[in-house]
């Protein structure tokens, strides 16, 4: 075969490493992001955090403001500091007397002064403890009451075998003969000396804990009422014999079994929906996750204003001193090195910068396609899907996508992630469209205005929507009630 030399042609896409880094930056969350810029601060020198000052530049983005329609005046983000709170820092005389009694502390010298990250004085209750220390679970909870209880050696090994096959609700996941199954051979332990134990760990707190199943659990609250208690002899009669009853919802047969009238047997299930079945779940749950909103939604002289949140980031500036030695015409390796660094960080505040300016401008379109949202509601929600703002700013689908997810929009009716305002449309009579979201809306309006007696069924749900003009079939509505997590008709029925 005979070598050659040939020459092609062609046309290639490559993504340059800056575009691979604004595509990065682009997609990360609120909290992704400030360990992407704190792993920045840590490897390149350049990099730095800028102080709060007059003459400073802000950080990228950090005060990027639109104004829809572009009627309202940008608003500033950033809070410069007062002459007078700058005097005070250098106020302090650095002569300290030499001869000062022996009970004299740093405060009668000093003026201490709040860092700028506090922000309350002496008088703040935060508690550091409660926002950073682990929350306590259901075992935790009930190991103390443990250990606060007398109890023999083979009872205190008995109550911790039933600890362990308690559940996060509090259910008892275990039955006495196989805890007991679990016990040594030579303890002598009997399944009597079980159920006393477990009886006793039933009288721990939550009421209700330990129970092997609902109707156990919510005869043990009802057994640490007060005797007197109104209708608690027909709730105990209820719950323990006729709960198969109370669960379907049969309350003409519940009434015909337990000889009560309507309006007593209303009085005994208020009193059975104060009871929990769960009791586990208030002792231990899942810490709370707060979210720090990306963009804030205003509406401020009859405008609406979105602008970025100035505080999801650091402001960041390029060092000065470093970026002076690049400028030396020497040829050694540090400054080769101090170069490379100084080009990486100004890549990085452009990718920065870049973010912002595209997330501002995303929000933006978002919130002049749903402004009837803000000022009515779920309810006046419109159509919208990805394509429809990509068209709008001139960009990628792909692109709206990673902006959109895991960043948060704060408005006057809430927090909401920018997907949430992206839904479907569902085709009217008059040959519109109209949103899930606010079909939802509606469904929920309809649900919560229903009579308790007679609940609506999704066929005149189905009927209903279909009077407004919206046609949406029944098992849609099905899907958007379960979405919900709003049971059907028959398990909605209530005495009124």
């Amino acid at each position: 075969m005979k070598q050659s030399l040939q020459l092609k042609l062609g046309q290639q896409l490559t993504m340059t490493p800056q575009l691979q880094q604004a595509i990065k930056l682009l997609q990360l969350s609120t909290l992704d992001l400030q360990q992407e810029i704190q792993s920045a601060l840590d490897s390149n020198p350049m990099l730095e955090i800028g102080e709060d000052s007059e003459d400073e530049q802000p950080a990228p983005g950090a005060e990027l403001t639109s104004p829809i329609n572009g009627d309202d005046a940008p608003l500033s983000n950033s809070t410069a500091s007062s002459e007078p709170e700058e005097a005070a820092d250098w106020q302090y005389d650095n002569d300290i007397p030499e001869d000062l009694p022996v009970d004299t502390r740093w405060e009668d010298v000093y003026q201490t002064t709040n860092s700028s990250g506090s922000s309350s004085g002496e008088d703040s209750e935060f508690d550091f403890d409660a926002r950073n220390s682990a929350a306590e679970s259901l075992q935790d909870h009930l190991q103390w009451q443990l250990n606060l209880t007398r109890m023999s050696d083979n009872d205190r090994m008995i109550a911790t075998a039933i600890l362990d096959a308690i559940d996060n609700d509090g259910r008892l996941t275990s039955s006495p003969e196989d805890i007991l199954e679990g016990m040594p051979a030579d303890s002598g332990i009997e399944l009597d000396e079980v159920m006393a134990v477990l009886h006793r760990i039933q009288q721990f707190d939550p009421p209700g804990v330990g129970g092997r199943d609902l109707r156990e659990c919510l005869l043990i609250q009802l057994g640490q009422m007060a005797p007197d208690t109104l209708w608690l002899r027909e709730a105990k009669l209820v719950v323990d014999k006729h709960i198969q009853l109370l669960g379907s919802r049969d309350y003409m047969q519940l009434m015909r079994r337990t000889r009560l009238r309507e309006n007593e047997l209303r009085d005994v299930l208020q009193l059975i929906q104060t009871l929990n079945p769960s009791p586990g779940s208030i002792i231990a749950g899942s810490q709370a996750e707060y979210v720090v909103p990306d963009v804030f939604v205003r509406k401020i002289r009859g405008r609406w204003t979105v602008e970025l949140n100035p505080e999801i980031a650091p402001k960041l500036r390029i060092n000065s001193d470093y970026a002076a030695l690049v400028r030396r015409a020497d040829s050694s390796s540090d400054k080769s090195y101090l170069r490379d660094n100084l080009q990486e960080a100004r890549w990085f505040l452009k990718s920065l910068q870049s973010r912002n300016e595209t997330l501002l401008k995303v929000s933006t379109k978002i919130v002049e396609h749903q402004r009837g949202f803000f000022e009515y509601g779920e309810e006046a929600m419109k159509p919208l899907v990805l394509h429809d703002i990509a068209e709008a700013v001139g960009m990628h689908e792909s692109t709206i996508s990673r902006v959109t997810t895991q960043k948060y929009m704060h408005t006057p009716r809430g927090i909401f992630e920018l997907k949430y305002f992206f839904s479907s449309h569902v085709a009217t009579e008059s040959g519109g469209e109209c949103s899930s979201t606010a079909i939802r809306a509606l469904i929920r309006k309809l649900i919560a205005a229903e009579s308790p007696r007679k609940p609506l069924s999704d066929s005149r749900i189905t009927e209903l929507l279909s009077d407004q003009g919206i046609v949406v079939a029944r098992r849609t509505i099905a899907k958007y009630r379960e979405a919900m997590m709003i049971p059907p008709s028959n398990e909605r029925k209530r005495l009124v």
